[in-house]
């Protein structure tokens, strides 16, 4: 089972809290010496309950930082345990196809997935790992938003012993496990494909250089470039915002340059299709022209004229691990797991 919330939503429906572990019905009753069920009567303020009693019981509790969670109990009602994904754009291939991969793996372990979109905004994957914590999921998977750069939010849940298990974009190797693809590898053969078809001056469009996936593809492409012995221009280095507009942008200002590329390798299908729009609007052709490989698992690539040569993130495949160690951490393995899953190259028109 699978549910998308947005970002307001959750604002509106949750109560938001950071800076206590979550407190279970359990605990307060272990700790005033009375039955779960007296917990819960007291806090429905069942007249049951005596006056004295109910408010000891609603003074710890607020005292405690517990939070009801009737949003999550009514999900929760017949169906299995919850798992939170935070994704930067729930509207491309890769992650949806990732999406599906945990869900598919969710499923089979008996857990439902809730997923949420932070468009790529610190700002809205604070908003949204708060409301998980609140929604009490058993645990979260993440990638990482295009302009986050600070990880307490994620130390915080990591506190209140909320298992995080990352994806794609990472952080923290040495407190969260995650799952990646081997961009070094596979950036490092696709330059070489482009060297091999004669090309000398090879572009690469990434995303923001703190994120460490951008980091690993951009190693492999500087290292096929230097054991070619190729000399590495920084001009042809464009590391901008991951969008169509950026990428267009980037690309336009590489074709007006006096000595333009002759090779493209592109870090996902929003910056492939950017520059192969660029490269149309210049009249350019592809292959004759400029060459284009790019990160994508993306089949649509397959039918645009001419089709695109690509290096396959395997998402499904990087979805489903993500799953089963962030299920592992919910049933107590606490060791670190930092799984690369290996990616696949496609060669066609565009870059032979």
């Amino acid at each position: 089972m699978f549910f998308y919330i947005k970002t307001s939503t959750f604002a509106l429906l949750l109560l938001l809290f950071f800076n206590m572990e979550r407190v279970t019905l359990k605990e307060l009753a272990k700790e005033l010496g009375v039955s779960i069920g007296t917990v819960s009567r007291a806090l429905h303020d069942s007249r049951e309950i005596s006056p004295e009693l109910r408010k000891r019981i609603h003074d710890l509790a607020a005292d405690r930082n517990y939070r009801p969670n009737p949003f999550a109990q009514s999900l929760r009602k017949g169906a299995p345990s919850l798992i939170g994904v935070v994704v930067p754009n729930i509207v491309t291939h890769f992650h949806s196809k990732v999406i599906a991969g945990i869900e598919n793996k969710a499923r089979e372990e008996g857990y439902s997935v809730i997923c949420a979109n932070s468009h790529e905004q610190m700002a809205d994957e604070l908003t949204i790992m708060d409301s998980m914590a609140s929604l009490h999921v058993e645990g979260i998977i993440v990638s990482l938003a295009e302009n986050t750069t600070s990880y307490d939010h994620f130390l915080k849940l990591n506190a209140m012993h909320v298992p995080l298990v990352f994806f794609a974009r990472t952080c923290l190797p040495d407190r969260f496990s995650s799952v990646t693809a081997d961009g070094v590898t596979a950036a490092y053969e696709g330059t070489r494909h482009l060297i091999e078809r004669g090309c000398r001056r090879i572009a690469f469009i990434g995303g923001p250089n703190h994120l460490d996936m951008v980091r690993r593809r951009k190693h492999g492409y500087l290292e096929a470039l230097r054991d070619a012995r190729i000399p590495i221009d920084k001009e042809l280095v464009r590391c901008d915002s991951m969008t169509l507009g950026a990428a267009y942008a980037q690309m336009t200002d590489l074709l007006n340059s006096p000595d333009r590329p002759d090779g493209v390798l592109a870090i996902n299908n929003t910056l492939i299709y950017g520059a192969m729009k660029a490269i149309k609007d210049h009249h350019l052709l592809m292959p004759d022209d400029i060459r284009l490989i790019g990160f994508t698992d993306d089949e649509n690539v397959s039918y645009l004229s001419p089709a695109i040569s690509a290096i396959e993130d395997r998402a499904d495949l990087m979805g489903e691990r993500a799953c089963q160690i962030l299920i592992n951490h919910i049933r107590g393995d606490a060791t670190l797991h930092h799984d690369t899953i290996p990616m696949r190259l496609v060669f066609r028109a565009s870059s032979m």
